[in-house]
């Protein structure tokens, strides 16, 4: 009898590839029965988008001397200078990156990521019918790793529309499409992880869509696309232990990408909304505490005095866990959410109060200028000559992309290093100067005349990225 069983069972396997047979068992697919059902394909798809993603290739001179080893790498004097030392003239070099991009209006104007195009000299498009142009930067967003490049042409150019990121569910089909390697124009096929990935990235605070389509070096500004040929995504990283492709590829939302680009074009620069709110991560021990079922949202901590926020009438330790009807999961989150349109639009608000829930409306403003920046250069026989340094305000807080943890402390920020004493010394693009000889800076104006008064600099804090460094001399 025991045969006989495993007979019948037998023969059940191999009866599945039937239609029939997946019917009797309540299988939904099937083997395809029809031509056309056998020769489903991707390309239809493939052939819309692909001619507007372009290779882009960046150039970048740097000058730089000859090092050569000391005494055939003694330790002792590889601690001291370092393994050897520099001599001669500077020695121009290129360095070349190479990325991908994609056309967003049939007058040239490109998306790629900021990482791509960074500290470029020159950068030379190239479309899939080997057409060159050379591009100039619009714009650019370090923080969003977001750049728009413009090529001048009377051409039309193929473009991809933009899609809506947010219609997007875990499980949809969606094509990469980039240069990966250099090897030349390809297309990689995969589904949707996840559709609001936090906590990773160069900062922390982006957004992502994870995707397990191959995704590779060179394809980093390339687009994810969905099954109507829509853009929905920017390529820009992937989690590699290799180097290569894993199944773990992040894309930048194409809404985002929708308001930076309307922004552009508008205003000829990128404005991301501005919140003036500091919040906090829901804990569970905090969820316990207001009576929430689970830690979710953004707890309001704190505003600025401008914040649009405040005026609509947010209070202190209010949650917002909704935006425009998108359920907040954490800070970041909501920054996304937040920015993702543009100036001037506004934004629906869900908070939760005690045991109510509110509704309110905001305001998506530019960042204030408040106080003016009056930026200054630096002159004369001191440590700080040769910068240029600015009162902080939201504007030049979010130019410079300082975290907010370190512009609420007040000080002067330098906007420029420009050579001189500063320089040597060591200072850096958005270092914060808090103190100079223990005497608290509070603007440009209290800066300079400090600097008057004082003859010789013992000591100096800085605010560098939240941590506080003090220089000593």
């Amino acid at each position: 009898m025991r045969w006989l069983l495993s007979l019948l069972f037998a023969l059940v396997l191999l009866a599945l590839p039937y239609a029939p047979a997946q019917a009797f068992l309540g299988l939904k697919n099937k083997v395809p029965q029809t031509k056309q059902e056998i020769t489903l394909s991707f390309a239809p798809v493939a052939k819309k988008a692909m001619p507007a993603v372009v290779n882009i290739y960046a150039r970048q001179v740097v000058r730089v001397r000859r090092r050569v080893p000391l005494l055939f790498d003694d330790p002792f004097f590889r601690d001291l200078f370092g393994g050897g030392l520099t001599f001669g003239r500077p020695v121009e070099r290129v360095r070349n990156s190479l990325g991908s991009g994609v056309i967003v209006t049939p007058d040239g104007y490109i998306v790629t990521n900021n990482h791509v195009i960074d500290k470029a000299d020159d950068i030379r498009v190239v479309l899939s019918d080997r057409r060159e142009f050379h591009a100039r930067i619009v714009a650019r967003d370090p923080r969003m790793d977001l750049a728009i490049l413009k090529v001048e042409t009377k051409e039309k150019l193929p473009t991809i529309p933009i899609g809506d990121s947010d219609k997007l569910e875990v499980g949809d089909i969606v094509l990469a499409i980039g240069n990966p390697f250099g090897i030349g124009q390809t297309v990689t096929q995969g589904i949707v992880s996840a559709t609001a990935r936090t906590g990773i990235g160069r900062n922390g605070t982006q957004l992502f869509i994870q995707t397990d389509a191959a995704i590779n070096p060179g394809n980093s500004g390339g687009a994810l696309v969905n099954m109507k040929g829509e853009l929905v995504g920017i390529n820009t990283m992937i989690f590699s232990r290799s180097g290569g492709s894993n199944g773990i590829g992040f894309a930048i939302p194409s809404n985002l990408v929708k308001t930076m680009l309307l922004s552009v074009r508008e205003g000829g620069r990128i404005v991301r909304p501005w919140a003036g709110v500091y919040l906090q991560e829901v804990t569970p021990d905090i969820a316990e505490s207001l009576g929430m079922k689970r830690p979710a949202g953004a707890l309001v901590v704190s505003f600025h005095p401008l914040s649009p926020m405040k005026k609509a009438g947010l209070k202190p330790g209010d949650v917002i866990i909704a935006v425009d009807g998108k359920p907040i999961g954490d800070v970041r989150e909501f920054g996304y959410r937040f920015a993702a349109k543009p100036v001037g639009t506004t934004a629906r608000l869900t908070v939760r109060r005690g045991e109510r829930r509110l509704n309110m409306t905001i305001d998506r403003i530019a960042p204030p200028e408040v106080p003016p920046r009056e930026e200054t250069l630096i002159r004369g026989r001191n440590l700080f000559a040769g910068l240029k340094v600015a009162n902080i305000s939201p504007a030049v807080a979010a130019e410079l992309d300082l975290p907010t943890r370190v512009w609420r402390k007040g000080g002067v920020v330098v906007t420029k290093v420009l050579g001189g004493p500063a320089a040597r010394a060591g200072f850096r693009r958005g270092d914060v100067i808090l103190e100079v000889n223990n005497v608290r800076v509070h603007s440009v104006k209290d800066f300079t005349a400090l600097l008057d008064r004082v003859r010789v600099i013992h000591e100096v804090a800085v605010n560098r990225g939240g941590d506080i460094l003090k220089l000593l001399r």
